[in-house]
């Protein structure tokens, strides 16, 4: 299967050369779980967004700095593009900001979180099943790092898992589109590195709290399995009608 990673932010340069770059995270994490995943990277943060729905399999956006909200040139093109893909029936999926794009651009809303910077392990209760989700477990725990959330889902969505702090974690949109709140790409020790760069900002005792949550264990390759068969579940549909 061709992946196409939307591109949406760089790791920050004091933390690239320990951990790589996004393309890296991401690529290192599903080829662990399937060696035979071919990716292409568009970098949409330089305004590189694809011209072509078709040009890969599958879509995948990463995570950014940058919000929905903040009014970007292109992030409102990549937008365009979200439907577009959404139009022409390709799976996309969208990780963080992804999912809140995915949200913004099919009609829903995001809003900046009164409850604060979520950060370190989030964990959910899983309230939805679909045949995708194999194995099967009621809870979803990734890493985070965020402030935005999806407060109203998309017409024709279904969400899938939630916590208090963040009701719409996991939601489904139709058969092609899925967006998820956490970082099933973003290891232990980056989480703890990027807490440390952001002390000032996340504040330093929802940082003490997040650093605390990292000995828990994460569900970070159950997450791309459940992708990859979200995803190949939608191509063989496609290719069935």
């Amino acid at each position: 299967m061709r992946i196409g990673l939307l591109q949406c932010d760089d790791v920050a340069p004091e933390l690239r050369e320990r951990h790589g770059n996004y393309p890296a995270m991401f690529e290192r994490l599903f080829t662990s779980v399937d060696a035979t995943l071919e990716f292409r990277v568009w970098r949409c943060l330089d305004g590189e967004i694809p011209d072509d729905p078709e040009a890969v399999d599958a879509w995948l956006t990463t995570g950014s700095k940058f919000g929905v909200n903040d009014g970007l040139a292109w992030v409102a093109d990549l937008e365009t593009f979200v439907r577009r893909v959404w139009a022409a029936g390709r799976p996309l999926v969208g990780i963080c900001f992804g999912h809140q794009l995915i949200a913004k651009a099919l009609g829903g809303e995001v809003v900046k979180s009164e409850r604060g910077w979520g950060v370190g392990m989030s964990f959910n209760r899983v309230t939805g099943r679909a045949e995708w989700m194999t194995p099967w477990q009621e809870g979803l725990d990734l890493v985070v790092s965020h402030q935005d959330q999806v407060v109203s889902p998309p017409e024709g969505s279904r969400v899938l898992a939630g916590s208090d702090f963040c009701p719409v974690y996991l939601m489904q949109v139709g058969e092609t589109f899925l967006g998820v709140q956490g970082h099933p790409e973003f290891a232990k020790p980056y989480s703890a590195d990027l807490m440390a760069l952001r002390r000032d900002q996340v504040g330093a005792q929802r940082v003490r709290e997040g650093l605390a949550s990292l000995h828990a264990p994460v569900d970070d390759a159950l997450m791309v399995r459940w992708i990859l068969a979200f995803m190949r579940r939608a191509l063989d549909a496609r290719a069935r009608s």
